[in-house]
């Protein structure tokens, strides 16, 4: 059986400088022959070569002149101020693509030419130039580089200068990615370099675009509503906001406790659970990344909703790449989780399940005792991971802690962001059974939660009555809006508990994408939610609830751009 193409950086020259001689001496006569039958770099050239093997034999290589060589190969035959681009240290070449003649016309070359990229992407490179002969233009050109139109000579060929910005040749490079999935298969890829760029999780939170990343002026946040994000609509309490307040100067420079050992203690005493059934982190993220990556394996199969909260799907796709199987909630349905259905499924045997409750972007609840009886008929290898992040707005008996922590297999993942107005903080934590925290433990850094957020969170968690109150009043403005969104003509609408609506566009209205682009000139920003499942459909838009003016501006202006013709006035004059 033939083996993979095995493509790593290399260590010894000498099959690549008797290749370079067979095929640059002997067989384009672009040098002199050399008794030895060996072509060396030239010695000012500080290049890296990637090489393809097949079945033990060196069939192809590429080189790469980073920014830090003495010089480039392109400055043997131009001069610099005659090139129409600058060079800097984000400059790469591609130069020397070879393939034997026996491996032309293979995967070799595209591969080699793909690797020679991601290598440079993931080494800091923005910008690109390459040497092409004309046998191999049109694959420099496929891969989205430019002739810039300045022609040499080297021995009896002609060539061409080709450069382009990575972020188009990545650009590019979309449109081949089913070639892409079937090259991953084939090669045997040992370049200490992933072979795909990782994606970047994406959380919503366009909105700070628009505010400034750089928080030159925060003011502007009184000009956009953040309806893509969930954060709470009201403050944190007042004792949480007066205590941080009034010592704010000592606070900010100030080490926090190791472990936030004070947080942890009133967490268990709030939730009615030992101190050893809590495990503390910087928000929810670092916690699900850090246990999934710990627990998780490419062979590992996974049960998920779908749709469900999209950042479980990226660590489990994108990072881990295990095996993801998907459980269908039916937009006929609306989006309501069969638990009989999903008991059977379960006994297929998978590693882990995550479910999200309430889930998002949906609203759906599934009640605390019809939870317990369900996963009381799981197997016991499978574990259970359970998202309750909006949980208080069911109900503060609603949480599935104290059955978690009694269960050697269930871990319940909850967020102090959305429910009490600590987003900017970062204080999530788990709670399971000891022996199921124990080995992640060790991968907790100390202060991983902040100073200002420990003592938010205690105070918060001492304020029980204070956020009932905001709950209650979220389940009115909630109705509220749906009541409006009616009005709007929009119908299809999922009745769910916690703080945003997802509904579904008509084919009278403009698809989603158009909707949030004509929503972000006014300032307004929403959630496209076919990003978060797999049969959303492009009409489907998760908004979040606010209090109840800015929930008539957004009612204002969702009716603004529900229609063809959009004015020019911003959005504080739709108020």
């Amino acid at each position: 059986m033939k083996e993979r193409l095995l493509l790593s950086l290399a260590t010894n020259h000498t099959d690549i400088d008797r290749i370079r001689h067979d095929v640059y001496a002997k067989e384009l006569g672009q040098f002199a022959l050399c008794t030895a039958g060996v072509l060396p770099d030239r010695p000012e050239l500080a290049s890296i070569y990637i090489t393809a093997i097949e079945d033990g034999e060196l069939v192809g290589f590429v080189g790469i002149t980073p920014p830090t060589s003495p010089r480039y190969s392109i400055d043997h035959y131009l001069e610099r101020n005659t090139i129409p681009f600058s060079f800097d240290e984000h400059l790469y070449e591609i130069r020397a693509l070879t393939v034997i003649d026996s491996a032309r016309g293979s995967m070799v070359a595209p591969a080699l030419m793909y690797a020679a990229f991601r290598w440079v992407q993931a080494h800091g490179g923005t910008r690109l130039m390459a040497i092409g002969h004309r046998k191999v233009m049109d694959m420099y050109l496929r891969a989205g580089m430019h002739n810039v139109n300045r022609r040499f000579q080297c021995g009896p060929l002609e060539y061409d200068l080709l450069a382009a910005p990575l972020g188009s040749i990545e650009k590019e490079l979309t449109r081949f990615n089913n070639r892409l999935n079937r090259l991953e298969k084939q090669v045997d890829w040992q370049l200490n370099i992933s072979f795909r760029r990782p994606a970047k999780c994406y959380h919503g939170g366009a909105f700070f675009n628009a505010i400034g990343n750089d928080f030159y002026d925060l003011n502007r946040r009184n000009e956009i509503i953040n309806a893509d994000v969930l954060d709470a609509w009201f403050p944190p309490c007042p004792s949480a906001l007066q205590a941080i307040h009034e010592q704010l100067g000592w606070i900010m420079r100030t080490s926090p406790p190791n472990h936030a050992e004070g947080l942890v203690q009133i967490l268990a005493k709030t939730r009615g659970v030992g101190i050893e059934n809590i495990l503390l982190g910087g928000g929810s993220s670092p916690l699900i990344f850090m246990a999934f990556r710990q627990w998780l394996k490419q062979k590992s199969r996974v049960l998920i909703l779908d749709p469900t909260y999209g950042e479980y799907v990226h660590v489990l796709d994108k990072v881990i790449g295990c095996h993801v199987e998907r459980f269908k909630l039916l937009k006929n349905e609306g989006y309501r989780l069969n638990t009989k259905r999903l008991v059977k499924k379960l006994k297929e045997g998978f590693d882990l399940l995550v479910w999200v409750n309430p889930n998002s972007p949906t609203g759906r609840h599934i009640p605390r005792p019809e939870i317990e009886r369900v996963l009381s008929q799981c197997p016991s290898s499978t574990r259970i991971w359970v998202d309750e992040t909006y949980v208080e707005y069911a109900g503060h008996s609603q949480s599935l802690e104290p059955f978690a922590a009694q269960r050697e297999n269930i871990v319940v993942c909850k967020s102090m962001s959305k429910v009490y107005g600590l987003s900017g903080l970062r204080v999530g934590y788990l709670c399971g059974f000891p022996s199921l925290l124990e080995p992640l433990r060790a991968l907790i850094p100390p202060w991983s939660v902040s100073l200002p957020a420990q003592i938010a969170a205690v105070h918060a968690l001492q304020s029980p009555d204070y956020y009932t109150k905001y709950y209650e009043e979220t389940h009115l403005l909630r109705t509220q809006l749906m009541q409006g969104l009616r009005q709007l003509g929009i119908q299809e609408i999922i009745p769910g508990i916690a703080n945003f609506i997802l509904f579904h566009l008509t084919d009278d209205h403009p698809d989603a994408a158009t909707l949030i682009h004509r929503c972000r000139e006014q300032g307004l920003f929403i959630r496209n939610a076919a990003e978060m499942g797999t049969r959303m459909g492009d009409r489907a838009i998760r908004i979040a609830v606010k209090d109840a003016e800015t929930n008539h501006r957004m009612l204002r202006t969702l009716k603004i751009t529900l229609q063809k013709t959009i004015p020019k006035e911003p959005l504080g004059a739709l108020a």
